[in-house]
């Protein structure tokens, strides 16, 4: 039995509502499996709420708290009565931790259900190990790999250990940090459609650096960073490879890599 499964044993069942996202579910549904069986590796009883939607990022981060506050009314109804809400991104994991609860400064009801949701979110990963204290998984990868940290889960949760210390027990798995794996990728949301001149030159600086490092392939917990970087990279002939750090972890990283058509 393996050091995951024998802490799952011994750990009473969690509920946990695996909120999607909207990139996973429309661009990469293999990350949501790779979340689901990681959740339940650790013990935890799983479902994906069929009435989810987004979690109102966009529509907040272009000034639009209407149409923010709309959507996240949905979260709050459809997430009720789960120990804990976990998102396979730190960007949506951080949106619902602490900005809905901003959305609904005028209803003192509606806010204090809102920071209640807030406080049982968290990112996959950090809540694997630091919410039920996973220190290993069976998990097997060949190859030199980067980790890039998004700015999401870096600065607003405060992830940057966690996905390393699960990685460094992947077998054949060689982590090569970048230079500077705390710069951002220039996706940004929105702000890669607002500025995209900014952001090709930010997304440029970042290719050349996992070059450098001689990775062949790259993680992130944050899909939005891998498709950009993943585009750039297809448009410059690039043949490094982006994956999501859960398809790693899970042992599901048989599917194409992102940006890559199926063989």
């Amino acid at each position: 039995m393996s050091e995951t499964h024998r802490q799952a044993a011994e750990r009473p069942p969690i509920k946990v509502g695996l909120f999607v996202t909207c990139l996973v579910d429309l661009f990469r549904p293999s990350v949501g499996f790779a979340a689901l069986e990681l959740l339940e590796q650790a013990g935890c009883v799983v479902e994906a709420p069929a009435g989810q939607t987004c979690c109102g990022q966009p529509a907040y981060n272009s000034g639009d708290p209407k149409a923010a506050r709309a959507v996240a009314q949905g979260l709050l109804d459809t997430f009720e009565g789960y120990d804990y809400v976990v998102a396979p991104s730190g960007s949506c994991a951080g949106m619902i931790r602490y900005h809905l609860v901003e959305l609904f400064a005028d209803d003192p009801e509606k806010q204090h259900r809102a920071r209640h949701l807030g406080a049982r979110t968290h990112e996959l990963v950090s809540f694997l190990v630091d919410i039920l204290g996973v220190t290993a998984l069976s998990a097997r990868f060949e190859g030199v790999v980067a980790y890039h940290d998004s700015c999401s889960g870096l600065r607003e949760l405060d992830i940057k250990t966690q996905p390393r210390r699960l990685l460094a027990g992947v077998e054949g798995l060689v982590l090569k940090e970048l230079k500077e794996p705390e710069v951002c990728c220039g996706f940004g949301g929105t702000f890669c459609v607002k500025y995209p001149q900014i952001s090709d030159a930010m997304v440029s600086n970042k290719l050349r650096d996992i070059e450098d490092a001689g990775a062949g392939t790259v993680l992130a917990g944050d899909l939005g960073c891998l498709m950009n970087m993943a585009g750039k990279a297809s448009r410059s002939g690039s043949k490094v490879e982006f994956r999501h750090i859960a398809e790693v972890l899970a042992g599901t990283d048989g599917t194409p890599a992102i940006g890559r058509p199926n063989r």
